[in-house]
């Protein structure tokens, strides 16, 4: 019997849907590491070509400077109208790119964002979906088990433009509080530092806290912005390269000029 869906890399997150939807029978998968072809078992295939036959439906899931490449390379070996899923982190232009390649094949391109890391998701995992052909890709999936899908859109590149914005501060808050804890723990005061936060933490919606932030970085950016300048210069004098602070710094001192202030 022909497979429900073809996996174009089979890595953590190809390896996890594959093992928690118990697509074993239904999937066929194909990987460039062969240690990775070797853990798909049954549905390993030695080539692409093999992996792709007769499928209706291909999720690909390689690393993000190989999304585009994958298309491309793959686009001839698809049957009219397969579904080619694009799981991967890439910009909008990148989606658009691919969408190129695979529809002028005859394939039908689908903008997949993954919001969310695969574990301890699996197959809950929110998905975004944006395309023409988003609709039967999302019953597609669903009969692969995922129970978390939204169609954003008919466009493609709508879908990741969601994901790689967002990003911008999931991994934004990350790589500050990387700087901030290795500056807390060089002056000796970690515990008052995150006793600080949770005191003024509040619990807002992103909304209400995105139009908040902007405001004041509108009316006090230069004064907040001079004194993320001294915190650089603290986090200098501790050792600590303020990567993320400079940022800050010229963030807060161009927001005035979008409120046409001068001081």
């Amino acid at each position: 019997m022909p497979c429900e869906v073809a996996l174009i890399g089979f890595g953590e997150a190809g390896s996890t849907f594959a093992a928690a939807g118990g697509w074993e029978g239904r999937a066929s998968a194909y990987d460039i590491a062969l240690a990775r072809l070797e853990a798909a078992g049954a549905m390993a295939r030695p080539s692409a070509a093999e992996a792709l036959a007769g499928v209706p439906l291909v999720i690909s899931l390689v690393t993000a400077d190989s999304a585009l490449p994958a298309a491309r390379d793959d686009a001839a070996l698809l049957a009219p109208g397969v579904i080619w899923c694009d799981g991967n982190s890439v910009a909008p232009e990148t989606k658009r790119s691919a969408a190129e390649a695979i529809e002028a094949a005859g394939g039908r391109y689908v903008d997949l964002a993954i919001l969310a890391p695969v574990n301890p998701a699996r197959m809950a995992v929110p998905l975004l979906l944006s395309g023409k052909a988003a609709a039967e890709a999302e019953a597609r999936l669903r009969a692969l088990g995922f129970t978390n899908i939204r169609i954003v859109g008919d466009e493609v590149g709508r879908a990741s433009a969601i994901k790689m914005i967002r990003s911008v501060m999931v991994k934004g808050i990350e790589a500050l509080t990387d700087e901030m804890m290795a500056a807390a723990r060089a002056a000796g005061v970690e515990d008052e530092v995150l006793a600080s936060l949770d005191a003024s933490e509040k619990q807002v919606s992103w909304e209400t806290r995105a139009a908040y932030n902007l405001e004041r970085m509108e009316t006090h950016g230069l004064r907040r912005a001079a004194e993320m300048d001294e915190s650089a210069k603290t986090l200098l004098a501790l050792g600590v390269d303020p990567v993320m602070t400079r940022g800050t710094v010229l963030r807060q001192r161009q927001a005035p000029g979008r409120k046409g202030e001068t001081a």
